[in-house]
């Protein structure tokens, strides 16, 4: 089915199973959705049936449709030039999957940027793991750091950071490295009030300006209006019985997996005596100005 962009309900269901490793330490969780989009999902539909409309295999060229048997997957990596890959290529270069939320390193919460933040998950302990998993929240908090880790969803991998937020870690999934485009070939106004040509009585007007509509953050004042509006006009036809049946796909059950925690004491100790954690591979990035910086919740 062709679906636009839309809402998502917001969902206490276990997304994935799994543990957060540490040094020997395992801390057995659960990732939950910590967001929704509100933007409004338009289905396609036969105006006469209501049968859903999905995407065609068409060929761009002919406008015919193709078998599924037809359609090679390319790559192209210059204009016009492809290079063809089998389905056992592409799956020997699959990450392996693991239910584990590696943590390769420790940083200071804000060394890193905004930019590389992309979409965040609630984790919650499983079974016996929730002295471990307040420890580790704990040790966060008091040194500011947060750990970076990598995990595989869905048969991708992701980097990402978890960090504590209120009495929650979050996993946050990051853009890699080389996602980000360096902003060196945009026509940019240097940093510095006397390099930009800023006089002293405009910056303190912008300042004063900024001052005057500061408020504290509260995330409910700011609403998407456009789906408020299309949900005031779905309220009003349904009330009005203007309401059409169409079938939908059930959806698969979630799978289940474990994970045991053994004395913490004792593996905290041996995580000591054990070999350092290892650096992680310097990846030379954009340059995001301190402002861009953030501290965790």
């Amino acid at each position: 089915m062709n679906r636009e962009k839309g809402l998502a309900p917001t969902s206490t269901r276990t997304l994935w199973k799994g543990a957060i490793s540490f040094g020997l330490v395992h801390i057995p969780v659960g990732l939950y959705t910590a967001t929704r989009d509100t933007g409004i999902d338009f289905d396609w539909l036969d105006k006469h049936s209501m049968e859903p409309v999905g995407y065609r295999r068409i060929n761009k060229a002919t406008g015919k449709e193709m078998a599924a048997g037809d359609i090679v997957k390319g790559v192209e990596y210059e204009d016009g030039r492809y290079v063809i890959l089998t389905p056992e290529e592409i799956a020997s270069a699959f990450p392996k999957l693991t239910q584990t939320i590696e943590i390769e390193a420790f940083v200071d919460a804000d060394e890193i940027p905004l930019i590389y933040l992309e979409r965040p998950y609630y984790t919650a302990p499983l079974a016996r793991g929730q002295k471990v998993y307040a420890l580790l929240r704990e040790a966060l908090l008091k040194t500011g750091k947060v750990g970076v880790a990598k995990v595989v969803i869905q048969a991708k991998q992701h980097l990402a950071v978890l960090m504590p937020c209120g009495r929650a870690l979050v996993l946050n999934l990051l853009r890699w490295g080389g996602e980000i485009r360096s902003f060196e070939q945009l026509d940019l106004p240097p940093l510095g009030i006397q390099a930009s040509r800023i006089t002293a009585n405009e910056l303190n007007m912008a300042v004063k300006l900024i001052e005057d509509q500061t408020q504290t953050w509260n995330a409910d004042v700011f609403r998407n209006s456009f789906a408020e509006e299309i949900h005031k006009l779905i309220n009003t036809k349904v009330k009005a019985g203007e309401v059409r049946e169409v079938p939908k796909p059930e959806s698969p059950a979630p799978g289940s997996t474990g994970a045991e925690i053994i004395d913490l004491t004792a593996l905290l100790k041996r995580s000591l005596k054990g070999p350092r954690t290892k650096k992680m591979a310097a990846k030379p990035v954009a340059k995001v100005p301190a402002a861009s910086k953030r501290r965790s919740a």
